[in-house]
């Protein structure tokens, strides 16, 4: 039976990348050689998005969670993270993205569900 999940970041700026998800974000993990690290992720949930085209249907969307998103940003800050946008309320939770190495951004929020 399936017991986890597995997740790909692509980006052009692959070590960078790696070093700011263990350095800025805290995630640990196991270096399997030749500089590939595999992080371990905090727990998870999956959502299915409906969709009229925009974004094209396959379409794959990562996102962190948290349950204090005032205290997170704020101790990510002092991690050198740089948030693309202010906290907003978008109905499902309060959000934010910031950016990492490779030229994207990457969701942050505070559910409003439970969890």
């Amino acid at each position: 039976m399936i017991r986890g999940m597995h997740a790909m970041f692509y980006s052009s700026e692959a070590d960078a990348l790696r070093a700011f998800l263990r350095d800025q974000l805290g995630l640990s993990g196991t270096d399997i050689g030749g500089g590939w690290l595999i992080f371990d992720a905090p727990e998870a949930d999956l959502g299915v998005h409906p969709t009229d085209g925009n974004p094209p249907s396959g379409t794959v969307d990562l996102s962190f969670y948290c349950d204090d998103i005032e205290a997170t940003v704020a101790e990510l800050r002092v991690r050198g993270v740089e948030f693309a946008t202010e906290i907003e309320d978008h109905g499902y939770g309060l959000v934010t993205f910031f950016r990492v190495p490779g030229d994207f951004t990457v969701q942050l929020y505070q559910p409003k569900y439970a969890k």
